[in-house]
């Protein structure tokens, strides 16, 4: 056990405040999904603070005038634009191929949420467990080397506070044989995410950190697969379609303040392994009440970690012969 880590920042800073003052200079970082949303203000408060930041997207095109933007802004570190789509191995493979040099941020943000039907990838894995969580397990182990040639390299996983109503299910994690619910498979996806984190523990040797988030509620693309009257049921928007404000709901730019907090301050050195929200360490809670917040004991257990590692490492392996 670990004294809970605290910080000075509340639930809304933003990204930006979580960084000032820290100087990211000669730092290389890569933000999955960095083209909108808080992976957007991730990017922007990553290279705000100096660091050459790669925004990996899966259609580079529509973030072009994006990269402009940053590059008008204020901030000294360089913004570049490469396309990746982690559903697809091959797309995996030729980033992580053409990656040259050291490593020393990878915030693994990108994501989709709640698709309503059971949609395969190439691979054949369902759609939210290869996006969420496969495809950014192989993009950090091929970038494994990268990140030990930083000497001291940090991955930001983006969980959600939907982890706690689903264990990973081992025995059927691609919904062959259960029937399929998009918000089953979210939340076994976000669940493996905070049990990559506790898994990559066995990278502190090379000084590689790993720790996961929910950044909050946020209205952002992720939202994109929820119809309205299941927005409406969720209390989330009026009739017309309006968002209803609710006091924790954030702004892009709060929402990406712990994936910036983990990827940049000198509060979290040396720190791996954890599950943070509203920018401290979350404590452990049982139940499914994502109001409540906190971490699921099933998203922390070391075993099912080793167990879930063993089970990306050969679903890769026998998708990549």
């Amino acid at each position: 056990m670990h004294d809970r880590l605290t910080t000075p920042f509340h639930s809304h800073a933003t990204a930006a405040e979580v960084i000032d003052g820290v100087d990211l200079t000669g730092r290389r970082a890569v933000v999955t999904g960095g083209a909108s949303g808080i992976g957007l203000e991730t990017v922007r408060a990553l290279a705000t603070a100096g660091a050459e930041v790669t925004i990996a997207t899966r259609n580079p095109k529509s973030a072009e005038q994006v990269v402009r933007d940053l590059a008008t802004g204020p901030g000294s570190g360089r913004v570049h634009l490469t396309a990746l789509d982690l559903a697809d191995l091959s797309s995996v493979g030729e980033f992580t191929r053409s990656w040259q040099g050291p490593l020393d941020i990878l915030v693994a943000n990108a994501g989709i949420m709640a698709v309503p039907e059971r949609l395969l990838t190439a691979q054949g894995w369902e759609l939210q467990l290869a996006t969420n969580y496969l495809g950014h397990f192989a993009l950090a182990d091929a970038l494994h080397g990268a990140m030990r040639a930083a000497g001291s390299a940090r991955i930001v996983i983006v969980s959600s506070g939907a982890h706690p109503s689903a264990v990973f299910d081992f025995d059927d994690p691609q919904f062959e044989r259960r029937p399929y619910d998009r918000w089953t498979a979210y939340g076994q996806s976000k669940t493996a995410d905070v049990l990559f984190a506790v898994g990559a523990e066995r990278w502190a040797a090379d000084g590689i950190t790993a720790n996961a988030l929910n950044p909050g509620w946020i209205s952002t693309n992720l939202q994109r697969h929820i119809d309205d009257d299941t927005m409406r049921a969720m209390g989330a928007i009026d009739d017309e379609g309006n968002i209803i404000p609710q006091p924790y709901y954030k702004e892009p730019a709060q929402g990406a303040a712990t994936s910036v907090l983990l990827a940049g301050s000198p509060l979290l050195a040396g720190v791996t392994g954890r599950y943070f929200e509203d920018n401290q360490e979350a404590r452990p809670v049982e139940g499914a009440d994502e109001a409540l917040g906190g971490v699921a004991p099933h998203a922390l257990d070391p075993q099912a970690a080793a167990r879930l590692w063993d089970y990306a490492t050969e679903a890769i392996a026998e998708a990549s012969r």
